[in-house]
């Protein structure tokens, strides 16, 4: 049996591309990248490589300036070295130590300004094959964040920019973001928690159920009978004023009384720890959590977030129900006018403490507009030298 070449042993069929000072292997989808990478659209980048790499088939090694001759006939200005062996990796310097560049993570970064993802990864694109022309391996922090806002500003406008760069101020800032979502039950809040602190990046959310939970454990209902029933609910355990007008509202602004001492205690936590926290829930009532109190010490943004169609409400509520067996929809329908009752009453406190309502018709419409809110804040409550 005749023994094979030692390049074929080293190369295990592979191609290898000389260049003077080594070599390496040819991979189709490190040409792919790279020709997409200047502008070639999938399907042409694909094509090329592969027909490059069928014309290569059966031989072992190629030198680097006849590669460049195949790739030429294909892409005439895509002489660069670098579509031969794959885009340099860009370092980000300006921290501790340089981390690489991803378009992923900076597209990320950019959904704090309320746009759509599509057009975040455009704009994480377009940085990316900008900063690959450069040839240069590093770039500056504070480069990449100019060139983004510049990108930005170009593509979407000065208003996009604006809430960019505050955000981008902010996390530079010493103070940390509270977040706080009122709202009735069933309007939507813990989901647009969640969505909006995965754009922010933000781990801290919680909700005043969580805390009413905990203190259910510590408070039997003999004690606090009001925090033993949902907010629609109360009604039906609490001993009624002979004062109240109404016995609901009444019922549920105590169970939101009792609650909102963990919700004061959650965001003094926050501000001690200088985390950032987004907070939902009934009991984050209006007037019972006194924000001038945190402005000094956080960045605080209080929400009302609503939904004044009634079919809204028993479509969500059946939705809710199908995902959770726990929750069958007649419990929310059946109470669906104390429901609404109390949505009318934050409202009221909304409108009297001066807290802006999102209207949750459309879930994408109401994360951007959550986020326009957090950002024109942080814009406003900046200093005049950073906005």
């Amino acid at each position: 049996m005749t023994e094979p070449k030692r390049a074929d042993r080293d190369s295990g069929g592979r191609i290898w591309v000389e260049d003077g000072h080594g070599r390496r292997p040819f991979m189709r989808g490190i040409m792919i990248h790279s020709l997409m990478s200047r502008g070639a659209s999938f399907e042409t980048a694909f094509k090329a490589a592969s027909e490059i790499r069928a014309t290569l088939r059966g031989r072992e090694q190629i030198g680097k300036d006849e590669l460049a001759a195949l790739v030429a006939e294909h892409f005439p200005d895509a002489l660069e070295e670098r579509l031969l062996s794959g885009p340099p990796e860009i370092q980000v310097t300006g921290g501790r130590e340089p981390q690489p560049f991803s378009k992923g993570v900076l597209s990320a970064s950019l959904l704090a300004s309320a746009i759509e993802p599509e057009q975040a990864h455009e704009v994480g694109r377009e940085i990316e094959a900008e900063l690959l022309a450069r040839g240069d391996p590093f770039v500056e922090r504070a480069e990449l964040r100019s060139l983004a806002a510049e990108t930005l500003e170009r593509r979407l406008g000065a208003r996009v920019t604006g809430r960019y760069r505050a955000w981008r101020e902010f996390l530079d800032s010493e103070r940390p973001l509270i977040l706080l979502l009122a709202g009735a039950a069933g309007v939507g809040k813990s989901s647009l928690a969640q969505a909006v602190a995965h754009r922010l990046g933000i781990a801290g959310v919680t909700s005043t159920d969580a805390i009413r939970q905990v203190m259910r454990i510590m408070l039997g209902p003999e004690l606090v009978p009001a925090i033993h029933a949902s907010s629609y609910d109360a009604h039906e355990v609490v001993v009624r004023s002979e004062q109240a007008e109404d016995p609901v509202i009444d019922a549920f602004r105590a169970q939101a009384a009792t609650v909102s001492v963990g919700a004061r205690a959650m965001i003094e936590r926050a501000i001690e720890e200088n985390t950032n926290l987004i907070l939902d829930g009934v009991a984050v009532l209006p007037g019972l959590i006194d924000v001038a109190q945190y402005t000094d010490r956080a960045h605080v943004v209080f929400l009302v977030v609503a939904t004044l169609e009634e079919k809204a409400f028993s479509k969500r509520f059946e939705k809710r129900a199908r995902g959770a067996s726990a929750r069958p929809p007649h419990r929310y329908l059946g109470n669906l006018s104390a429901i609404l009752r109390i949505q009318d009453y934050i409202l009221e406190l909304a409108e009297q403490h001066d807290v802006p309502i999102v209207d949750n018709v459309d879930f994408d419409d109401s994360v951007r507009s959550i986020l326009r809110h957090v950002t024109e804040t942080l814009r406003k409550q900046a200093p005049a030298e950073g906005t």
